[in-house]
């Protein structure tokens, strides 16, 4: 026998032996994947949700991208992968990337003070560093209340009404989640960048990721393929009374808080950015890592928040997550190379309460 064959004998004989192992990955990742469309679907009957967009991440691509329900109900539009959903307050996860990559171009320190970079602000707000209003740990009074912006309801009355009132906590003391973090982490990114905030967004994030359908609006914009939000809470109105009746469901997201709450996407568009952000394309790996550290609060403890994202898990199990307005979410699960995103149309289906459920068919098992 030649050399030559003797070789390819010996490279034949090689991949055979590591055919079974490849089997095996691939055979697992299908049934993770058939477990994860039976326990999605199970949810959506059990939770009554109408429409559903799933996308799983794992060890850098998209495994798994699919669509279930309905879009719209009355006129039975079938939800599809390209169908808009709202994000919400899962926009902020978006705007902390955007933060972190400006400090990379150095245009932005996260640890410098907000005066740095914004004029004109309330004494008690000019100490305030940048990722305090990133980790909700600023003390500042919200622009938004039950009823919607303050100050009369316009987007200038708002602001001129919040810098009016006092801080809720000491800058630091505390996590409380609110509004007009977001809002000034707006104009700081526009400032900076030279761009208003949705363009800058659409420039270095949704470009890079191939994100082309996403945008930016709310209830009262015209969007195309745009999924209709639902509800089964009644309203106050309601002489009947009765929780069962599925009703539309009506969101607000003035321009001036889009930097918060304003993407409309697809699952599929957001796995493509977390593709892009655990690759390398958006961030370094150390400003990803440092991005996802939870903000330390004045006693030494850590907040809720890390810069954009809210902190669950504990140490080597992370979790990273983007919520909103109770129908919408993602979670990243460094050490387990997985990111699993939910979206739907039905205010209270809190898709961030169940998608540790689906991740459980993903992980990977400890070494022991």
């Amino acid at each position: 026998m030649s050399p030559r064959s003797h070789r390819a004998i010996t490279l034949v004989a090689l991949a055979l032996l590591a055919l079974p192992a490849w089997v095996a990955t691939a055979s697992t990742l299908d049934q993770a994947n058939a477990r994860a469309r039976a326990f999605v679907q199970k949810t959506m009957r059990e939770q009554r949700i109408p429409g559903l967009q799933i996308a799983v991440v794992k060890d850098h691509r998209i495994v798994l991208s699919e669509s279930y329900g309905l879009a719209n109900v009355e006129n039975k539009v079938p939800a599809t992968r390209t169908t808009l959903f709202p994000l919400n307050s899962a926009t902020k996860s978006f705007t902390g990337v955007a933060l972190a990559q400006l400090a990379e171009a150095g245009k932005v320190d996260l640890q410098a003070p907000v005066s740095a970079y914004l004029d004109g602000l309330p004494e008690a707000w000019r100490n305030i560093r940048v990722r305090q209003l990133l980790a909700h740990t600023s003390g500042l009074p919200d622009i938004l209340d039950e009823q919607g912006l303050i100050g009369g309801g316009s987007e200038r009355g708002a602001w001129e009404a919040v810098r009016q009132l006092p801080m809720d906590a000491a800058v630091g003391e505390r996590f409380a989640y609110n509004q007009t973090n977001y809002v000034l982490l707006s104009q700081i990114i526009a400032k900076q960048s030279g761009m208003p905030y949705e363009q800058y967004l659409a420039t270095h994030q949704f470009k890079v990721a191939g994100m082309r359908a996403s945008t930016f609006g709310d209830s009262y914009d015209l969007t195309a393929n745009a999924a209709s939000m639902y509800s089964y809470f009644p309203r106050k109105s309601d002489s009947k009374g009765d929780p069962e009746r599925l009703s539309h469901w009506f969101y607000d997201v003035p321009y001036s808080l889009w930097s918060g709450a304003g993407i409309q996407t697809t699952a599929d568009q957001v796995a493509q950015w977390m593709v892009a952000l655990t690759g390398g394309r958006l961030l370094r790996a150390e400003s990803l890592q440092q991005m996802w550290v939870p903000e330390k609060l004045n006693d030494g403890g850590d907040g809720a928040w890390a810069a954009g994202w809210a902190s669950l898990g504990t140490a080597g199990q992370r979790q990273l997550a983007g919520m909103g307005g109770a129908r919408a979410a993602f979670i990243v699960y460094p050490e387990q190379d997985l990111a699993i995103v939910v979206l739907t149309n039905l205010v209270g289906a809190n898709p961030q309460n169940f998608i540790p459920g689906i991740a459980a068919f993903y992980a990977t098992p400890s070494p022991r």
